[in-house]
């Protein structure tokens, strides 16, 4: 009695002398080539908080080589070279209740309903833009 089957995996049957199927060869001509591409939409201006955002990363940027882990006064400074109104600017705390060194310091501005916020963490810098908290505010909690 024999039996036959296939099966997608390699086997060491007898029958296989090493010779494998070859893929049919496709005459249809690449999909790419065919379709049209649209036409390049023009770029958005930027918002503000994103013009701002730009700075703010330039700025932070500038103090994370001088500092890696700059203060709550560093921070501000950095903020207002970048354009920030000083009234507007929010500042996390650089030092915990503790006493001890925070491992990131954070500054937030209002630009419009969006924030820009920036960190510098161990000399790295991160930048980003976010939506206004319901409060009005950038960041949760006491104002500092």
């Amino acid at each position: 009695m024999a039996l036959g089957g296939c099966s997608l995996l390699p086997s060491g049957n007898q029958g296989n002398q090493g010779t494998e199927p070859k893929p049919a060869a496709s005459t249809a001509a690449p999909a790419e080539q065919d379709v049209a591409k649209p036409p390049a939409k023009p770029a958005e201006p930027l918002s503000a908080a994103q013009e701002l955002s730009d700075k703010v990363k330039a700025s932070l940027t500038k103090l994370a080589t001088v500092t890696k882990a700059p203060n709550r006064e560093q921070m501000l400074a950095a903020m207002l070279e970048a354009g920030a109104v000083k009234e507007q600017v929010e500042l996390s705390v650089d030092i915990t209740p503790t006493g001890l060194a925070v491992d990131a310091v954070e500054s937030a501005t209002r630009v419009a309903e969006e924030c820009v916020i920036g960190q510098v963490r161990d000399g790295n810098v991160a930048v980003m833009v976010l939506p206004v908290l319901a409060s009005g505010r950038c960041f949760v909690g006491d104002i500092h």
